[in-house]
């Protein structure tokens, strides 16, 4: 079933990335495709489930390409802004400061039958294995999606994974983002990267994220609440929900020094008008990819680092909602797009923007939605 057709007359603007509309966070530059991939030896996978009118979920699956034999496992660290969430394999990795795994993300009920087909995949590599530690995230996309079917099966995860590629990964309503809803408006998977030096040593960071979080969507500074931008949208929404982060670096950190990047990504949350609500899981994956044996950076350097996971992490966010499309789901329930006009003018009013918006350097034309 096409969009036109599941959705009827309701308007669905084309998603952009906030830089094709002229948002530029912060002023270090992105990497190449400015995503999560352009971290070296990081893939992404997408599975999508969507019958059109009442399934609207799925799965997204980051790869670190460096596990295997014979490194089967990267420093780590998980951090929980509010811990209202089912982050399966969180307690190890904070036990260990190690990830063992890819980081899977889908829907809160089908989390544990997600985390059993990760397991499936890692024993598929380790025959001998007898321990094994998927790390698996959630939130709840029920508003729009009928999350009591669990329509998310071992085949769907193992999918993702395994078609995992070091392209830029598809944005919004896809994967794991197909269902959710963000500050009152659609919201789905985003990412963006930044590229900096730090002790003399080239870095970059990456940030993904699955974004379904209450409070008041803020662009630069500028508050643009639903209320004002889609006066008709639908109320139903739940209050909470949650967000899940992940952020990858090459930069060669222990899983202490890993733990300091999660905690300034769930700061990054701020940035966007994020409620934190009480109802809201709001947890950071971080993870390096650099080869063993480097020496860490000292942590009197890290300050661009620091500062390249708050603009990425940001960044991603805002992604997430832009290149998302309104999206009618189970029970007629509706979530609006962030209208884009509407959007771009404010932020012209307030002197973030000059008049009409546009390109930004480090854009990139949208990926297909299939991967």
């Amino acid at each position: 079933m096409t969009d036109a057709a599941r959705l009827g007359d309701l308007p669905r603007p084309a998603g952009r990335r906030v830089r094709d509309l002229g948002v530029v966070v912060g002023s270090l530059p992105t990497g190449r495709h400015n995503a999560i991939t352009d971290v070296a030896g990081v893939l992404v996978g997408h599975t999508t489930v969507d019958d059109g009118p009442d399934l609207h979920t799925g799965v997204t699956a980051v790869v670190p390409a460096g596990l295997g034999p014979p490194r089967w496992a990267l420093p780590a660290a998980v951090w929980t802004g509010n811990g209202y969430g089912k982050l399966v394999g969180s307690t190890q990795v904070d036990e260990l400061g190690v990830l063992e795994s890819p980081i899977v993300l889908t829907a809160t009920l089908s989390v544990f039958r997600a985390a059993d087909a990760v397991l499936t995949h890692l024993m598929r590599l380790r025959p001998d294995g007898l321990s094994f530690n998927p790390l698996v995230g959630e939130t709840n996309d029920g508003h729009l999606s009928d999350i009591r079917r669990r329509p998310v099966t071992e085949r769907h995860v193992l999918d993702a994974i395994e078609r995992a590629s070091d392209q830029p990964p598809a944005e919004g309503c896809v994967g794991a983002g197909t269902g959710t809803s963000a500050l009152g408006y659609k919201a789905g998977i985003g990412t963006s990267s930044r590229a900096v030096t730090a002790a003399e040593v080239p870095v970059t960071v990456g940030a993904l994220v699955q974004a379904n979080f209450g409070g008041v969507l803020t662009v630069l500074g500028v508050p643009l609440p639903v209320e004002e931008l889609v006066p008709r949208a639908d109320r139903t929404e739940p209050p909470g929900n949650s967000c899940m982060i992940v952020v990858a670096t090459d930069a060669p950190l222990d899983a202490r020094q890993l733990g300091r990047l999660a905690r300034r990504a769930v700061f990054a949350l701020g940035r966007v008008g994020a409620a934190y609500a009480n109802g809201s899981g709001d947890y950071a994956i971080a993870f390096s990819t650099a080869e063993p044996g480097r020496p860490t950076l000292p942590d009197a350097h890290l300050d661009p680092v620091f500062a390249a996971v708050l603009d990425s992490v940001e960044e991603a966010l805002l992604n997430s909602l832009f290149t998302a499309t309104t999206t009618r789901g189970v029970g007629g329930r509706v979530s609006h797009a962030v209208p884009h006009e509407a959007a771009v003018r404010r932020l012209a009013a307030t002197g973030r923007l000059p008049e009409g918006g546009g390109n930004s350097p480090g854009t990139r034309p949208p990926a297909p939605l299939g991967r």
